[in-house]
């Protein structure tokens, strides 16, 4: 039988306390639900008592968002709920390595720093990898965190150059009658990437790199017979790549070079008989050394919670459709060979 235990959390300050325990005491009442336990604040502290193991578990689950915290991390419900489910999962080791893997304060003096396990992975991967697949669906950080690795890359003096590409399936790569010049009629496809590089970087620096070309953008098919020396290369939407686009695109990497492939195969616009590129390439090139696959899950999705729960309804809905075709193909054929 378990005994009971009680601990104090102190907080340096009211600001720290509000940090900690949410606006409007949000967080506090999912934590104080979360545990078995009876969690009772006070000015700057915060009491815990009850089981042995809830109260610990509690405790732990404070100390690790304290420490987020005081790395300059702002603290969201996502945090609070995704320490609660590691530490209930048994995973305070993968907890505290997770939030401990900061990359570096953005120009918004915002400290970046993946928020799953997914996310730690897939950069974990980037890093020991030459070419990497980031597959997964909206909201899991694929395109957001490749463009802070790229940054990374590029200040760490890794790279020379950042390289940033997407088919432009809507135009079926036939840019020529969009007005403007080739910026002016890729922008819109790219704006992704923009967006995620003017955050990092801010926008007087981003405009600087891209006036002296050392952040270059261009559709998929300008690739073509380039050789990317000492550059990080980036491809979003990769699930609209063809065959050939995508082994074009791969064969463009140079010595000192790192590329990253996005894409969400829930996501293919493709006409309708050809196969994507990347589930074609992430299927040739699985036992390539220097290539790695990174498979995003819907618990990795950062949005809105609802986000998660649409992702997974449509899941449910599609393989379910999947299903139900192909019971129909097989009654069909047992009807027509009787």
């Amino acid at each position: 039988m378990q005994g009971f235990d009680e601990r104090k959390i102190i907080f340096q300050d009211r600001q720290e306390t509000i940090a900690l325990l949410g606006e409007h005491d949000e967080y506090f009442r999912f934590l104080n639900d979360s545990f078995s336990c009876k969690m009772a604040g006070r000015g700057t502290e915060l009491t815990i008592n009850g089981e042995q193991s809830e109260v610990e578990a509690a405790v732990k689950v404070f100390e690790e968002l304290l420490g987020l915290y005081r790395q300059g991390t702002k603290i969201t419900i996502h945090e609070v709920r995704y320490a609660v489910k590691l530490i209930k999962s048994g995973q305070e080791e993968n907890l505290h390595d997770l939030f401990n893997d900061t990359l570096f304060v953005s120009a918004r003096g915002n400290t970046i720093r993946p928020k799953t396990l997914g996310q730690k992975i897939y950069l974990d991967t980037i890093r020991k990898n030459s070419v990497t697949f980031g597959i997964g669906p909206a909201g899991t950080g694929k395109t957001y965190l490749a463009v802070v690795m790229a940054v990374m890359a590029l200040r760490n003096h890794e790279v020379d150059r950042i390289i940033l590409t997407r088919p432009a399936v809507e135009a079926g790569e036939r840019l020529g009658y969009l007005p403007g010049d080739l910026q002016e009629k890729v922008d819109p496809y790219l704006r992704p990437l923009y967006d995620a590089l003017q955050d990092v970087l801010g926008a007087e620096t981003y405009k600087k790199l891209m006036e002296k070309n050392i952040i270059e953008t261009a559709p998929l098919a300008y690739m073509r017979g380039r050789t990317l020396e000492r550059a990080f290369a980036i491809l979003d939407e990769a699930q609209n790549t063809t065959g050939r686009q995508m082994k074009m695109f791969l064969t463009r990497l140079g010595f000192g070079s790192k590329m990253v492939i996005n894409g969400d195969l829930s996501q293919i616009d493709l006409p309708r008989g050809i196969v994507s590129g990347l589930t074609e390439a992430v299927h040739i090139l699985s036992d390539v050394k220097g290539i790695d696959c990174v498979r995003f899950a819907d618990t990795d999705v950062i949005r809105h919670d609802v986000v998660a729960r649409i992702i997974k309804a449509y899941d449910v809905y599609e393989t379910s459709e999947l299903i139900g075709k192909r019971n129909n193909k097989m009654e069909n054929g047992y009807a027509n060979h009787n």
